[in-house]
């Protein structure tokens, strides 16, 4: 199986560090989600279900083009709630239902671009970081949306082993190099790549979650995930957005 990514198809546009993220999973019929979808793209299946993550991180040294990170606004928390999906050519990506941030502009710039529905929020990440001997620690993640609908929760992640040989599941779930949107009507693939993730097992000790049921997808919500990963990270180049 292929966890590296493949060379970026299009010119570079921006670069990121994804840091301690947590990969909480649900099974969901593929029925479900179809609707969710940017127009001409079905969702992606593993052994006959579609899955939606809800996946907390730590964003850092964020840049454009391939310049340094952005002073001050490179870095910053995340949680999104994502879908699996994949076109007529082949390219299996992800579908994000909300990205949650704690930088305004960065907010107003992704929404902007790239047509993905970011909010603002108010996140912590307890503690900042794990270190290089996670298993056993367990790390905590916050968020509250900012306006109305104060959607968010509170996710708590043990760290376990290492996972040295991931299964079908573990690559169809994290190794993904791309994502659908749509921007004014139109359905846009942007690839990015990355190398292998460095996985280990992890288990959610809390999971208190309204993200989920602000998305569309309130019958997850009352059940435990089926699959929690852990990783401390890797570098992802994005590039220019293609048209289907």
């Amino acid at each position: 199986m292929i966890a590296q990514g493949p060379p970026l198809p299009t010119r570079q546009v921006m670069s990121q560090w994804w840091r301690d993220i947590s990969f909480l999973h649900w099974r969901v019929d593929p029925d479900v989600v179809a609707p969710l979808l940017p127009r001409g793209v079905d969702p992606d299946v593993h052994d006959g279900s579609s899955w939606v993550g809800l996946i907390p991180f730590r964003m850092v040294d964020g840049g454009l083009g391939r310049g340094g990170p952005v002073p001050r606004m490179g870095t910053f928390f995340e949680t999104n709630v994502r879908l699996y999906s994949v076109d007529p050519a082949g390219r299996h990506g992800v579908v994000f239902r909300s990205l949650e941030a704690d930088r305004l502009p960065v907010v107003a710039a992704a929404r902007l671009t790239f047509g993905v529905p970011y909010q603002w929020a108010r996140m912590t990440v307890d503690p900042l970081e794990l270190g290089p001997e996670p298993e056993g620690r367990t790390i905590s993640y916050r968020s509250r949306r900012r306006g109305r609908s104060g959607a968010g929760g509170r996710i708590d992640v043990e760290v376990g082993a290492p996972l040295d040989d991931p299964g079908p599941l573990e690559l169809f779930l994290t190794a993904r190099f791309g994502l659908h949107t749509s921007v004014a009507g139109r359905t846009l693939w942007v690839p990015n790549t990355h190398g292998p993730w460095p996985l280990r097992t992890a288990r959610a000790t809390v999971v208190e979650d309204t993200l989920m049921t602000a998305a569309g997808l309130p019958e997850l919500t009352g059940s435990p995930p089926e699959s929690v990963l852990f990783s401390s990270g890797v570098r992802t180049v994005f590039g220019l957005p293609e048209r289907l």
